[in-house]
This record gives structure tokens, C-alpha cells and sequence, in this order.
């Protein structure tokens, strides 16, 4: 099933994609790039928690915010 969707853009952009794409092949063209953005994501949860069982990078990423936390206090307001 298709849906359609109505695009707003600068002209000149949507004047070159006529002339590089072509009439009539614009939606193929824009679907082929979208696709891999949208459709391959990776799973997030699984991601996150790949990164939170790495004890060496967890103790990193804590030090770092806590130095954000002190760099923060310490600024002259």
C-alpha cells in the first residue's frame, strides 16, 4: 500500500532534483533514500544495553559527568 506525502522545499532544490531525477521518478528516488534511515534502525534497548554491561565505559561516561557536575558548580553566575 502506498500513502502520499506532500514535501515542502527550496525551489532550487526541488528544480535540481526534477533535472537529476526526473519527472515522474522523484517519489522512487526519495523512498530508496529514506529506507535505510527508517526501516534498518538498530535495536536501541539492545544497544543500550550493550554499553551499560561495559563496566569500563560505564566508569568513563561517570567520571565525565560527575566533572561536568563539579566544572558547573564552580562557574561564576
Amino acid at each position: 500500500m502506498q500513502k502520499r506525502l506532500t514535501l515542502t522545499m527550496d525551489e532550487d532544490v526541488y528544480d535540481a532534483l526534477f533535472r537529476v531525477v526526473g519527472r515522474g521518478k522523484v517519489s522512487q528516488f526519495l523512498q530508496e533514500l529514506a529506507r535505510p534511515l527508517v526501516l534498518n534502525t538498530p535495536d536501541l534497548d539492545a544497544g543500550y544495553r550493550a554499553m551499560a554491561a561495559d563496566v569500563q565505559y560505564e566508569a568513563q561516561a561517570n567520571q565525565w559527568i560527575e566533572g561536568l557536575i563539579r566544572d558547573s558548580a564552580n562557574e561564576a553566575r
